[in-house]
């Protein structure tokens, strides 16, 4: 698997996680394996409670997984400490969520500079790298405005904008216009296409919206903790 992997901004392998839940233990992801290309964008779908959110935290090495392993660009999450996790996953993944997090009491533009700071990058550096990434995602006359004076859409593109502000291999997105109407929805969906586009950046993106995962190259279905890739016809015998 490692020699494949190499190819891939992110994959993992047989991933398997299992919960402790009243005295007996359920298992949530069975046995996944799955793989991004540098650049695609991969929806997964399937039913509330399918694994999706779980299989997303485990991708983004938020969670670990019982057994198996990710790749982020080649490099295996196995035996990694937490502070080495943390660091793969703030150089190399970007998260947007159904809600947005944004730290109320800072600006859009300190919002998204947050993550490079984190990195200890100097302050006016990386509010200079914001500032590209907010006009990228067509902010550029509200970066001084605060969470409370935007709208739900802008908030995502706040949210978006800050996933992509270390320019990562790929970004996971959690529901992403889960809490849009739809007109603001499909105005985030052309945003994602947009970005995939022209910043190259892949996507991993777990959504309930038909609309949105037709937009992906590839569809993929958990189905009771397990993934099936929906444009794969199923292989019949006689």
């Amino acid at each position: 698997m490692t020699d494949t992997a190499l190819s891939h901004a992110l994959s993992a392998r047989n991933l398997v996680k299992t919960y402790q839940e009243g005295g007996r233990e359920v298992q949530v992801l069975r046995d996944v394996s799955l793989h991004v290309d540098a650049g695609e964008m991969v929806a997964i779908v399937g039913a509330s409670g399918s694994g999706k959110s779980t299989l997303l935290h485990t991708l983004g090495l938020l969670d670990e997984a019982t057994s198996g392993t990710v790749y982020i660009n080649g490099e295996s999450s196995a035996g990694l400490s937490e502070a080495q996790r943390s660091k793969l996953r703030n150089r190399s993944l970007g998260f947007v969520y159904q809600f947005h997090h944004l730290l109320p009491e800072f600006s859009a533009l300190d919002n998204v500079a947050m993550p490079l700071i984190v990195r200890r990058e100097k302050r006016a550096a990386a509010r200079e790298q914001a500032q590209v990434v907010l006009e990228q995602v067509g902010l550029a006359e509200r970066v001084d405005h605060y969470p409370g004076q935007l709208s739900g859409g802008e908030r995502q593109r706040v949210a978006l904008a800050r996933a992509l502000v270390t320019r990562p291999t790929c970004v996971l997105a959690d529901e992403p216009t889960g809490n849009l109407d739809r007109y603001t929805a499909e105005s985030m969906f052309e945003l994602l296409v947009q970005v995939n586009r022209e910043f190259g950046t892949a996507f991993v993106i777990v959504t309930h919206d038909p609309a949105l995962a037709a937009l992906a190259h590839r569809q993929l279905s958990m189905d009771k903790g397990r993934l099936v890739d929906t444009e794969t016809p199923p292989i019949t015998t006689a």
